[in-house]
């Protein structure tokens, strides 16, 4: 069984806020029957910022 190919389509940096997951989880639950995927990572530079990034599985 091969495993499904991820594209990454863009990243964005962001400023962190305590509800930005919540846009993510929302934009995940809705779009993955179209085949996109959001994701939200802490910078390991700058704890005040967001990596923002959207893919297509």
């Amino acid at each position: 069984m091969s495993e499904p190919k991820i594209t990454t389509l863009s990243t964005v940096q962001l400023t962190y806020t305590d509800d930005l997951y919540k846009v993510v989880d929302s934009l995940n639950r809705t779009l993955k029957e179209d085949n996109l995927m959001f994701g939200l990572t802490l910078s390991e530079e700058n704890n005040e910022k967001a990596i923002f990034t959207i893919y297509r599985t």
